[in-house]
């Protein structure tokens, strides 16, 4: 598989409660889903927990050419341009391709699998393996897959 290129959200896990096991969750059944850790009766935290999860759902990944990996997340509604160029100057946000993102991370391919640099005390040798071999890149619980 080639892994250069943008990933895009697929589904969430979550833990079921009946089976405790991981089920994966599609971007509508996420926003569905129960909020365990939300007083669903106060309305400014329900929207507060909404927001979130539409932002986790407009998250992508950019793997790039240079072994460079961008995890990035959509600007927040109702941020003008003005207040991003502000944010992006004064060093609180980065952009890449139009998106808020991190540091980039390193990866490599090991026998065809991605694997991504987390640093020491993530792992034994301070890398994990991203990609699940069902097509997905797995970034924590989340699965993302390779757009068109």
């Amino acid at each position: 598989m080639r892994y250069v290129g943008k990933w895009i959200f697929h589904s969430i896990g979550m833990i079921d409660d009946d089976s405790c096991e991981m089920v994966y969750l599609s971007a509508e059944e996420y926003l569905k889903a129960p909020m365990p850790y939300v007083d669903e009766s106060d309305e400014e935290a329900v929207a507060d927990e909404l927001k979130e999860r539409k932002q986790m759902i407009g998250g992508q990944i950019a793997v790039c050419e240079d072994g460079k990996l961008y995890m990035l997340m959509p600007l927040p509604e109702g941020v003008s341009r003005e207040e991003v160029d502000k944010a992006v100057e004064a060093g609180i946000i980065k952009l890449y391709d139009g998106m808020m993102a991190d540091e980039p991370r390193v990866w490599e391919e090991r026998d065809g699998e991605l694997w991504l640099e987390v640093g020491e005390g993530m792992s034994e040798d301070g890398w994990v393996k991203a990609s699940d071999g069902e097509g997905f890149l797995l970034f924590m619980t989340t699965r993302y897959v390779k757009a068109e």
